[in-house]
């Protein structure tokens, strides 16, 4: 079924949208900007089993040493796409051919955790703090001699988006955020929500346990299945599309790096000294001033925020787009065409 951009979409939990935002106070609801996508927005499930990324790459970067797709003309501009948890790079395998074809070098990382992706010191802290994973993409950039990108993402990857535009606004040419305006703190995650909100996020509150913990380690893959399917309802992916994104979830870090992350939103653990001026300069929610699109699936079944909740975050050129058509929450991977045309859209707004 062809799926279009829409102005207008449903209510979901606007309490889970302000943790996940970090926001204290709903914002007034902005005017939605249109578009129209010029290609079909549809994946093509046939080819998608199937597909695959060329070649990884390897280079060390900061703490880590990443496994990284490099694609397309390597004068071409350079966008750099991240994917979420429980997620892979795969949810950008039909995007990346269509920015290629447009002329832009595409950037896909495995973040730390997921597929060859790997720390330099094995005694590492297994961090999954958000501005580790910020700090991660700016020194890929700096290791790959990137001065500045388009960034674009959604779930973990959104949110390392919108910290690296908030925090280095001068590597960020655009920014394609699904979800909108991510950015957290510890301290607005510990505010209780209503039970109904509170329902969505059983998986942080099984993290915080050691149960959850060791079922995790046991049972990543049916959980990782379980919640896209809780994510997407309206998705109907093949096992063959799941397996391919599952393998990059048999990384050695993964599941420290997975309850690291809901533990340390929950403020359960620390993190790093290094990143603590960092994570300060988030919990004042800063503005992103660089060109943004924000997009959403009108059946994106995992917590996330209105686009009231978080239009004003955005102070530059901005527009927010609603992808129809029972899109969910891996957006890139569901509706490829549209958020391909968002990256091309972002890059002149």
């Amino acid at each position: 079924m062809s799926k279009t951009i829409n102005t207008h979409r449903r209510l979901v939990f606007a309490a889970a949208a302000f943790v996940l935002a970090g926001a204290q106070l709903a914002l007034p609801a902005p005017a939605l900007a249109q578009s129209a996508s010029a290609l079909p927005n549809v994946a093509a499930p046939g080819s998608q089993a199937l597909a695959s990324f060329k070649s990884i790459k390897q280079i060390d970067a900061g703490d880590l040493n990443v496994g990284y797709v490099d694609e397309g003309p390597v004068n071409g501009q350079v966008v750099i796409l991240l994917h979420g948890w429980p997620y892979d790079i795969n949810s950008f395998i039909d995007v990346v051919p269509t920015l290629t074809k447009a002329g832009y070098r595409v950037i896909v990382p495995h973040l730390r955790g997921y597929g060859t992706t790997r720390f330099l010191d094995p005694n590492a802290v297994r961090n999954g703090e958000p501005a580790a994973l910020a700090s991660d993409v700016v020194a890929l950039m700096d290791a790959l001699k990137i001065d500045k990108a388009i960034l674009a993402g959604y779930d973990w990857g959104a949110r390392t988006a919108d910290i690296v535009a908030a925090l280095w606004p001068q590597r960020v040419k655009g920014l394609v955020s699904v979800s909108g305006y991510l950015i957290g703190s510890q301290e607005a995650g510990k505010q209780a929500l209503p039970p109904a909100a509170e329902q969505q996020w059983w998986y942080q509150f099984y993290f915080a346990t050691e149960r959850g913990r060791a079922g995790y380690e046991k049972n990543h893959h049916d959980f990782a299945k379980l919640i896209w399917k809780t994510a997407s309802p309206q998705w109907q992916f093949d096992d063959a599309t799941f397996d391919r994104s599952a393998a990059n979830l048999e990384n050695p870090d993964h599941v420290a790096i997975t309850v690291h992350n809901y533990r340390w939103r929950l403020g359960l653990v620390n993190g790093e000294a290094k990143y603590e001026a960092l994570e300060a300069r988030l919990a004042k929610l800063p503005s992103i001033a660089v060109p943004t699109i924000t997009m959403e699936g009108d059946a994106n079944g995992a917590p996330h925020p209105e686009p009231a909740a978080y239009a004003k975050r955005f102070t530059g050129k901005y527009k927010h787009e609603l992808i129809t058509g029972g899109t969910g929450h891996n957006l890139p991977q569901e509706a490829p065409r549209a958020f391909a045309d968002a990256v091309i859209e972002v890059d002149h707004l």
